[in-house]
């Protein structure tokens, strides 16, 4: 994944609301969560809400789908993998590997 991908990802995360609303979508599943369910539950106006939702669309983290007049946020999971695999990727891949311990007795 590329570093700015990922930069933007990690940026729009790290705005409180914004990471609530995230997590909130991410534990509604593949199903998604209803815009106004996500208003009720967190008390804030739509305006404020909208604004937060269109900031991680951007960021490819959400996806929004409609089903009648209901608005549905549904979180990008292979996106959400995505920006933990870069930071996982290259763990302690500078690191000097340790001599291995012989098993053998001498």
């Amino acid at each position: 994944m590329d570093i700015e991908v990922v930069a933007k990802a990690l940026k729009e995360l790290g705005h409180t609301t914004r990471l609530t609303i995230y997590k909130r979508v991410v534990r509604a599943g593949f199903q998604g969560l209803a815009v106004g369910s996500l208003q009720e539950q967190l008390k804030i106006p739509g305006s404020t809400l909208s604004h937060h939702i269109s900031s991680l669309v951007s960021a490819g983290l959400i996806s929004q789908r409609r089903e009648g007049r209901t608005l549905f946020c549904v979180a990008e999971f292979d996106k959400l993998e995505g920006v933990i695999g870069f930071l996982q990727d290259e763990c302690c891949i500078d690191e000097e590997c340790a001599p291995k311990l012989s098993t053998q007795k001498s």
